[in-house]
């Protein structure tokens, strides 16, 4: 049968009418038109069906229905794929297989003992500090590794490589953690001049030394050096300034030195 949309008909000499006879036949109908043509078309007569409403209900059944969050209900648990997540691990389960490339392991868990923090935050000796010509004050590296040895003794503690070793036209560059009884300690990134590339391999090992001594002060290792007052003191009491020229170039300048230390090459000091 042909399915017509629900319009006026304005034919003429059509007439429409109800079959309540044919509704059992149609009981999913809500009405039944039949048309019949006028005896002077000459047409057969024609049913036409209208659109029903039990089947509207029927296919508005089938449809999916929309479900509406309650504006109070929690939100969703994120996915445990999403980075987001997974919160930061401070402790591993199994320390044995920790990636110190990324992991923070035992960061600020509980402090050391208090024979290890003696030595650690130990009054630094003023004979052992060395002052460079420019007038910065530092300690040696290998005072640092002897005072490390001491407080957590010699294998419980090294440095882990946090990344990779980046080489720049003049300096080497390259992040490493401190490390002590099995814990991250601090996070420093060490660099060191080159001058040619004959001389990477060694810039890197300064590299290493310069991270480790960055990282000593989280410990507070000679942390008088960072002092200003201590700086000025010790500079009047260990150190002094001379007035030097160069042996090659002929430039003077002004450098420090421990006092009673010679003046070494290239410099000679001018007599005034």
């Amino acid at each position: 049968m042909l399915q017509l949309p629900r319009l006026p008909f304005k034919l003429s000499g059509v007439r429409a009418a109800t079959l309540p006879s044919l509704q059992p036949d149609l009981s999913s109908s809500s009405s039944y038109l039949f048309v019949r043509r006028s005896r002077r078309l000459h047409h057969p007569s024609r049913a036409i069906f209208t659109s029903s409403l039990s089947r509207r209900a029927q296919a508005t059944a089938t449809q999916p229905t929309k479900t509406t969050a309650s504006p109070n209900a929690p939100p969703n648990d994120q996915s445990p794929d999403q980075p987001d997540a997974q919160p930061l691990k401070i402790q591993e389960e199994d320390p044995a297989h920790v990636d110190w490339s990324k992991s923070f392991h035992g960061l600020s868990a509980e402090p050391f003992s208090k024979e290890a923090a003696d030595v650690l935050m130990a009054p630094l000796s003023p004979d052992d500090v060395e002052i460079k010509p420019d007038g910065i004050i530092y300690l040696p590296e290998i005072k640092y590794r002897r005072i490390l040895n001491r407080a957590f003794g010699p294998g419980g503690w090294g440095l882990a490589p946090r990344g990779d070793t980046i080489v720049t036209d003049k300096a080497v560059t390259r992040e490493y953690a401190l490390l002590a009884h099995g814990r991250l300690v601090s996070i420093a990134r060490g660099e060191q001049d080159y001058f040619n590339k004959d001389g990477i391999p060694t810039a890197s090992e300064g590299c290493k030394s310069n991270a480790m001594m960055r990282c000593c002060k989280d410990l507070g290792v000679a942390s008088e050096l960072w002092d200003p007052r201590f700086i000025r003191k010790w500079k009047a009491e260990y150190a002094r300034d001379v007035f030097v020229e160069h042996q090659g170039t002929k430039k003077r300048t002004k450098i420090w030195l421990r006092k009673g230390d010679p003046i070494s090459y290239p410099y000679a000091e001018i007599k005034r």
